[in-house]
């Protein structure tokens, strides 16, 4: 691990060589030019010196914003020192409207009129010839802290590709909407390591993008090692919430909408990715609900009291569009001191124990989905353990030793305090 200088001494910047549309609303934070400058701010900053003469591709969709809100392709699209010469696309395409899994196209981007190529389609990694004539691969995605959103997966696989290809592969970091120090929830088995789980970290990492690059790289979890540089934030620390940022929320993907969005995510995805539950899907609350057919609002909230989840609490509800189903409305604090992975347990167990019908979640669900839910939570024991009457709060207490296990083996690859 090495700092590249002069230019990287002077940005700060660390490096590792081992040889529905995206509206803003009230909810959403402060005004554009808040107080923490992101990767592409510190970039422009310093006259995007570290791109002069390269022929640069760039990751990208709508979340790709400087400080004043303005989109990065544009920003150096627009500079005459930057040659942009290719876009890449994730999961919910350019501009972020996709639904989750839905294949993506290549496509021309009426902005710069650039081709957009899709790493969410035949293809979730760049290939040869769509690096060829890049020397110089910028990734600019907004993550959501939680290991099976897929935006982390690209940047990893297109690392791969760029080691592999003789590219250059720079991370323009971004916060953590979930904050640097939570590390919630299980661990990566490693046969269950795919798309929606890359790398082996746990489910909330408590790190930003580029921190993870900087793992991953050093520790050799891609099959290819690439030349990789930061270009860091200023101004952002670790116990920051996204609304300390002074940043502007952009949604990340339909089902993110607003800037608290990521906590929900955490607290009800790995829950909802089995058939059957109500976690707010097609609403304007995606993930804040947790319900089921038959069950007792009432009686689920006085229990979830019982267990004073710190920053958590609960109202009861009963579904206008599902008539029949009921549940809870989760509230959590940007603080909360809970688990927030590990309320998924606690739902599924509960939601099981609730619902009406002689078949649970696990048996509602197809052998190909329950694959895809193993993928996500990262084992497949979890079904045996609840299914055999282990308490959810008991798997939860038994991540304690790998969190602080996990804590010191990122402690080297940290950029912020």
């Amino acid at each position: 691990m090495k700092i590249l200088t002069p230019i990287a001494a002077f940005l700060g910047l660390a490096a590792c060589e081992p040889g529905p549309s995206p509206t803003v609303n009230s909810g959403n934070g402060a005004s554009f030019g808040g107080q923490v400058r992101l990767g592409i701010d510190t970039l422009a900053e310093d006259g995007f010196a570290i791109l002069r003469g390269k022929r640069v591709g760039l990751i990208t969709n709508q979340t790709s914003v400087n400080r004043h809100g303005v989109k990065t392709r544009q920003v150096l699209h627009r500079d005459p020192r930057v040659n942009l010469v290719a876009l890449f696309t994730p999961e919910h395409g350019l501009d972020g409207t996709e639904k989750a899994a839905a294949y993506i196209s290549n496509r021309r981007d009426p902005l710069t009129g650039l081709t957009a190529f899709s790493l969410y389609g035949k293809t979730r990694k760049p290939t040869p010839s769509m690096l060829r004539g890049i020397d110089v691969m910028l990734f600019d995605l907004q993550d959501i802290g939680s290991r099976s959103y897929t935006y982390i997966s690209t940047m990893i696989l297109a690392m791969e590709a760029c080691g592999e290809n003789g590219v250059d592969f720079v991370v323009l970091d971004r916060p953590n909407p979930l904050g640097g120090n939570r590390i919630n929830g299980p661990g990566m088995e490693r046969k269950w390591i795919s798309f929606v789980g890359q790398i082996p970290v746990p489910y909330c990492h408590g790190m930003t993008a580029g921190e993870l690059a900087r793992m991953t790289n050093a520790k050799g979890w891609n099959k290819r090692r690439c030349k990789l540089m930061v270009v860091p934030m200023r101004g952002w620390n670790r116990s920051m919430s996204w609304e300390q940022t002074g940043l502007r929320w952009v949604a990340t993907s339909p089902n993110i909408p607003q800037r608290h969005s990521p906590r929900y995510y955490a607290a009800t995805g790995i829950f909802g990715s089995l058939t059957g539950p109500d976690i707010g899907i097609g609403t304007r609350e995606p993930f804040e609900y947790v319900g089921g057919k038959g069950v007792d609002p009432n009686s689920l909230k006085r229990y979830l009291d019982t267990l004073e989840l710190d920053g958590i609490s609960f109202d009861a509800y009963r579904s206008q569009r599902k008539p029949g189903w009921a549940g809870v409305k989760v509230k959590i604090h940007p603080n909360a001191g809970a688990d927030l992975a590990g309320l998924n347990l606690i739902f599924i167990n509960e939601i099981n124990r609730r619902q009406s019908g002689s078949r649970d979640l696990f048996a509602q669900t197809s052998s190909s989905s329950m694959n895809i839910f193993n993928k996500v939570y990262g084992s497949e024991r979890l079904k045996s353990e609840l299914k055999s009457g282990v308490d959810p709060r008991k798997i939860i207490a038994s991540w304690q030793r790998y969190h602080e296990s996990f804590r010191r083996e990122r402690a080297p690859y940290l950029l912020y305090r």
